[in-house]
């Protein structure tokens, strides 16, 4: 698939190396030379000088055919204009990066009609999505990421091991695990494992278990260190994540405390709390930290654009007493370093769009794709089709590729943990774990 790429910033690098890998014809216009070269010198994609709202470049050889036109520099107006151009070009289903609740309309269909006229098909809002994403993860608390797949009716719960766990040093073959569960993948020092039966668990592994969201709830209940019902929550950082999230926690029925030092971003999100907090602050402020209880807080949720600020105040809240810190994390290689010195949850925007976008591209191939833990692995949902390849087989005998693992199926409404006899049939629902770079070569079989 022909794929063009507008903008080569962060958001846009991760969008084209994702796409790359999966082998994709990918083009990346940006003006920025230092930009360009990078990306250019980097990824097998081919890279163009110019501004990607241009009807002359827009009519470049390598541009004419593509499938799917997106847009992710900085500016939403840029965008919005590349997008229009391209439809005008002829070219195919457009993506725009919109972060302005001006243009978006607050999700109404004010917004979307405006930005149809744009010429956008679908806009990606990465505040919105990542405040989802955290609001999600907040409803399991003993869970670092949470993935539903088949509707809802299998679910993957990735959970951390700690040195209370009964089952560290013992292999997957001899662990009692409730019906309908199984380990997929086990994360350790960074490094992604498809595991067999043979793999033992170790303290602070982050280990992704799969199947019905009932059998998960017992794993929880009897085998792993739980922690109780979030009720009580502190944002720091007000920018637009930040007010989406606090909106959606408030919401839910939690308490919410916010803090930033912009006393215009803390008068915004106090305008649309009802019962929630809001305090003009810096989160290194230890007055205000400990007056403001933040030792019981259930989650301090860091959303400054500053990296290290971020990873800096989840220590200090770790430090104070808080059960559970999230960090937002603008370099994606920080991600592994930050789980290694304790913080529970983190959260890349650059991935959270690339995911987006990725499943968007592969909508009608997979029901559901998700990129895990820096896009170190994936899980995807796919229906097994009439002539496929794996259909009427036994597991045991279709071969997949190495380093991917089918944790579960979904048939007429019955959840399957499969084994190596079991037999895929038409319109099967299959939730696969395997390496990002698969995703490709396991499409085929199905």
């Amino acid at each position: 698939m022909r794929i063009t790429v507008v903008g080569a910033g962060k958001v846009g690098y991760s969008v084209a190396q994702y796409l790359a890998r999966e082998d994709h014809d990918v083009v990346v216009i940006e003006q920025n030379e230092e930009r360009r070269n990078i990306i250019q010198n980097s990824l097998d994609v081919m890279a163009i000088e110019g501004n990607g709202a241009s009807p002359s470049l827009l009519a470049h050889p390598h541009v004419k055919g593509t499938e799917v036109f997106i847009a992710v520099t900085a500016n939403d107006e840029i965008n919005m204009v590349a997008c229009r151009v391209a439809k005008d070009a002829g070219l195919g289903f457009t993506m725009a990066r919109i972060r302005s609740d001006d243009y978006m309309g607050a999700g109404g269909s004010q917004g979307h009609t405006f930005l149809k006229n744009m010429g956008v098909d679908m806009a990606v809002n990465t505040d919105f999505v990542m405040a989802q994403e955290i609001s999600r993860i907040l409803q399991i608390p003993s869970a670092l990421e949470v993935e539903d797949f088949a509707g809802g009716r299998i679910r993957l719960l990735e959970i951390r091991m700690t040195g209370d766990s009964p089952w560290i040093d013992k292999p997957l073959k001899d662990l009692a695990l409730p019906a309908n569960v199984l380990v997929v993948g086990i994360l350790r020092l960074g490094q992604m494992i498809i595991p067999n039966g043979n793999d033992i668990l170790r303290v602070y592994d982050n280990v992704f278990f799969i199947g019905a969201p009932e059998s998960l709830e017992a794993l929880s209940e009897k085998r792993l260190r739980t922690l109780s019902r979030v009720e009580n929550v502190m944002i720091i950082g007000a920018g637009r994540t930040g007010r989406y999230l606090a909106l959606a926690l408030e919401n839910k029925g939690m308490m919410v405390k916010v803090i930033d030092q912009q006393e215009s971003r803390c008068k915004e999100v106090a305008k649309h709390l009802k019962r929630g907090k809001v305090f003009h602050g810096t989160g290194t402020d230890g007055e205000l930290l400990s007056q403001e209880r933040v030792g019981e807080a259930d989650a301090v949720i860091c959303l400054t654009r500053d990296d290290e600020l971020n990873l800096l105040l989840a220590l200090l809240a770790k430090d104070y007493g808080a059960k559970r810190t999230f960090v937002r994390v603008g370099q994606p290689e920080y991600i592994a370093l930050m789980e290694k010195v304790g913080v529970d949850v983190v959260l890349s925007p650059r991935l959270t769009i690339a995911e987006v976008i990725l499943r968007k591209i592969h909508q009608g191939k997979f029901t559901t794709l998700a990129l895990l833990e820096g896009a170190k692995a994936s899980a995807l949902e796919i229906k097994v089709a009439m002539g496929s390849r794996v259909l009427g087989k036994k597991l045991k005998d279709v071969k997949l590729p190495r380093y991917c693992l089918v944790g579960g199926v979904l048939r007429q409404n019955t959840v399957i943990v499969p084994n190596g006899d079991t037999v895929l049939q038409w319109d099967d629902k299959v939730i696969i774990f395997a390496l990002p770079d698969l995703i490709n070569k396991i499409e085929k079989y199905f």
